[in-house]
């Protein structure tokens, strides 16, 4: 491995890590060589994933964590840096979906998804950026999503959640880059998950959906593992401010 995309000697914390984009981007960042905590509101997944973790010489921490709550995760930072010594690395991946028309949404329904999707990111942002500037180095990753960037019918939370996190990753990263934190975001295009399986288990759909990929397919998602390592790396240390879109191209036309 090239020296600049080791991540030995730095603990990461990602949300969302039991299952799907966030489980493969700590499973990631552990092969490069970082400690992780791995955080969700289900114990059982993160116990799971942490298990992996471990198995690869890495230590890990498995949290239950509710990101809509502030004290949850003031809690969850706290308990993390007590037990594994400092956070270098947070990966805010937890997030939820959610498609209705305008005249259907209901306040729980909007609330809900801004809460985890928006709010969620702010709140472990604030809680961990006290340390990182305080060392003067760190790496915040915000999932984000294409949806951030394009509309698409029914999606006026889910959508305004994930443009409000884009701009939130800039704003921080201006905020922190005279301390050496470089913060961006990972925009991933469609993937096959828990979220969307049972969309692209119809071969009409998926067929659909890859019709609209410039490069017609779909990857892997260790490939979005891999983008992380590259974010969370000294490799990546002038970049910040940034929202990449791993889409095999689909946003390439109209961004």
């Amino acid at each position: 491995m090239l020296k600049e995309f080791s991540l030995s000697g730095n603990t990461a914390l990602v949300t969302g890590g039991g299952r799907g984009i966030g489980r493969t981007i700590a499973l990631t960042l552990a092969e490069a060589g970082a400690d992780v905590a791995v955080a969700a509101r289900t114990l059982g997944e993160v116990e799971e994933v942490a298990s992996e973790i471990r198995s690869l010489d890495r230590r890990s921490l498995a949290l239950k964590t509710d990101v809509t709550d502030s004290v949850s995760v003031n809690e969850m930072v706290s308990y993390t840096t007590n037990k594994m010594g400092k956070i270098d690395i947070l990966v805010n991946v937890a997030g939820i979906s959610g498609s209705a028309s305008l005249d259907s949404f209901s306040d729980a329904a909007w609330n809900r998804i801004m809460k985890t999707n928006l709010s969620g990111p702010f709140y472990c942002c604030r809680a961990v950026a006290a340390q990182m500037l305080e060392r003067r180095s760190g790496r915040i990753i915000n999932v984000s999503s294409t949806s951030g960037t394009k509309a698409t019918v029914g999606g006026s939370a889910y959508s305004a959640s994930k443009a409000g996190l884009n701009m939130l990753t800039k704003v921080l990263a201006t905020e922190f880059a005279s301390y050496n934190v470089c913060v961006n975001g990972i925009g991933p295009g469609w993937f096959e998950t828990d979220m969307t399986r049972a969309f692209l288990e119809k071969p009409e759909q998926r067929m659909k959906i890859e019709g609209m990929i410039p490069m017609g397919r779909l990857t892997a998602l260790r490939d979005l593992g891999l983008l992380a390592v590259y974010l969370a790396s000294p490799a990546s240390s002038w970049m910040t401010g940034q929202v990449i879109y791993l889409d095999g191209g689909e946003t390439a036309m109209f961004l």
